[in-house]
């Protein structure tokens, strides 16, 4: 959705009515003698929605009124990528600067504002699956994450590009997998800071390591060690951070790569590529090995996969 074909006069109105309808209802003001620019992208997650937004300056504010005539049961995890911002709420103001994550609850009036060009990829989680998923209790006040540590900003990084992917491809087939991916790293930011403790370390790590493997699948280089060394841990370290999968980090890889490749093999539209290029793509050195590993794991070969030609 955007406002850029839409009368000046009326991007305004436009703006308010589209983001009652896909996320939560607001007003919003233009400081640009432009009027408001502004795009959006939402795509469904499972149980979630996301939203990439971008635009120019403006403010969007959610009044205590409109909290009572349009009610929202969701926690919301704003990650500003592009700019800078201003998040007005009860008990004060939060500065945002690029990078920098903010979570606060759509039931408590606040107001967002934007003084230069912004984008932000927004994630709209339901209360109740907040509370199983990531953290019980009330979100009080906004928190800001993401630079309270190395281990942080790990996480929001890795939180990040999960995100850009989802919604650069509008969606996916592992649905389940990326919002299981993504709850568990606003756990692993939120619940130090809502429950008083933090998750186990090695539950951020697992996740971390699980987003580098996830965008490195298709790179014939990618090795148990380039993890350890990427996320800043020991190989043996690395090992403790896969115990709760069952598999060891290099069984992990390949397993993800034969899950790839299977999908592509399955697919009548790929029926294009050859084996040999499914091995490739999926970052196996040859297509003698990657035949007798696969055949190995699912109990039949590459061919015996394809669907029959109709």
């Amino acid at each position: 959705m955007s406002t850029q074909s839409v009368d000046p006069a009326d991007r305004i109105d436009f703006w308010e009515e589209h983001n009652r309808q896909a996320l939560v209802g607001l007003t919003c003001s233009s400081y640009s003698q432009k009027g408001l620019l502004a795009t959006e992208t939402n795509v469904e997650l499972g149980d979630l929605r996301l939203a990439e937004i971008e635009g120019n300056e403006h403010v969007i504010e959610r009044t205590p009124r409109i909290c009572q005539t349009l009610p929202k049961e969701s926690i919301f995890v704003t990650l500003l990528t592009e700019g800078c911002g201003v998040f007005f709420h009860e008990g004060g103001c939060v500065t945002l600067q690029t990078g920098d994550l903010i979570l606060y609850d759509t039931r408590r009036p606040y107001l967002f504002g934007f003084p230069s060009p912004m984008r932000q990829l927004l994630i709209d989680i339901p209360r109740e699956v907040f509370a199983v998923q990531c953290a019980p209790g009330e979100v009080s006040a906004p928190l800001l994450l993401g630079k309270g540590s190395a281990a942080e900003g790990a996480q929001a990084s890795a939180l990040e590009a999960v995100l850009n992917k989802w919604v650069t491809q509008q969606g996916g087939e592992d649905s389940a997998g990326t919002q299981a991916t993504v709850l568990k790293l606003v756990r692993t930011l939120a619940a130090p800071r809502l429950c008083g403790f933090a998750p186990p370390a090695v539950l951020s790590q697992l996740a971390v390591a699980e987003d580098y493997i996830a965008r490195h699948l298709a790179d014939p280089g990618l090795s148990a060690g380039r993890v350890a060394a990427a996320i800043g841990v020991s190989a043996r370290h690395l090992s403790r951070i896969f115990q709760p999968t069952g598999v060891s980090p290099s069984r992990y890889i390949l397993e993800q790569r034969l899950g790839k490749a299977r999908q592509v093999l399955a697919d009548p539209g790929s029926r294009h590529l050859t084996i040999a290029e499914v091995a490739h793509c999926w970052g196996f050195a040859s297509q003698a090995h990657f035949t007798r590993v696969f055949r190995s794991h699912f109990g039949r070969t590459p061919g015996e996969t394809r669907p029959l030609r109709s």
